[in-house]
């Protein structure tokens, strides 16, 4: 079985699809992180975000591998940027700034779709990002478009960096995320949108747990029309 998970940054995507693999004991995979390593990547690396050519021949540079966690600190997997741990680094503001503009080269996106395509050929997998209903797995067995207010996405993400211990400010954190969603939606190459058979979930005055138990109900459903 193939779920796919997509939405605005901040809703939700990557804890509900988590806790969901956990569940069924299948992969899961945020393919949204891809990205941020790109970016992440070009900042390091003093590569502007703006030089398309410079971005995208990064992109297929750069080596990123993903993992199960390995430590113990909250962390939904472990992401390695040429055999460097790199993954509380991808969730600061600066990347959440940059992302979408890097993640809007056509062939970035090339890239990096041809490589979430190959992970989910073996099935069983719940693969979270902005595109997979619509582009990368426009196949999938269920498709769920899990939204929010730009507001209690700010004040979750912000939550989030305040208990690892980052100094940021709501205000920032709120304006980025607007942003986000306007690049997100108009890009030209794979703009975020719900895919015409996905599942609409709002989330905004929802708890985690009562998130994932509606996304468990949608699952069992498809599992049961499929027998």
């Amino acid at each position: 079985m193939k779920i796919a998970i997509d939405g605005p940054a901040g809703s939700g995507k990557s804890t509900i699809g988590s806790a969901l693999a956990q569940h069924f004991g299948f992969l899961y995979f945020d393919t949204g992180i891809m990205y941020r390593v790109v970016t992440l990547a070009a900042i390091e690396r003093h590569i502007a975000l703006d030089d398309e050519a410079a971005v995208t021949e990064l992109a297929q540079r750069i080596h990123i591998h993903v993992s199960q966690p390995t430590h113990a600190d909250g962390r939904q997997y472990t992401v390695l940027l040429d055999d460097r741990d790199v993954t509380w680094l991808l969730r600061t503001p600066q990347v959440d700034r940059g992302v979408s503009t890097a993640s809007a080269y056509p062939d970035v996106r090339h890239e990096m779709v041809r490589q979430q395509r190959r992970m989910a050929e073996a099935g069983n997998i719940v693969m979270v990002g902005r595109d997979i209903g619509t582009v990368v797995l426009p196949e999938a067995d269920l498709k769920i478009y899990l939204t929010a207010s730009a507001e209690e996405r700010a004040r979750r993400r912000h939550k989030e960096l305040r208990e690892r211990g980052t100094l940021a400010s709501y205000e920032e954190i709120l304006i980025a995320i607007q942003q986000r969603d306007t690049a997100d939606s108009t890009r030209t190459a794979s703009p975020l949108h719900p895919a015409n058979d996905a599942v609409i979930l709002d989330c905004t005055n929802k708890s985690v747990e009562e998130t994932v138990e509606a996304v468990l109900q949608l699952v069992q459903l498809r599992i049961t029309q499929r027998i």
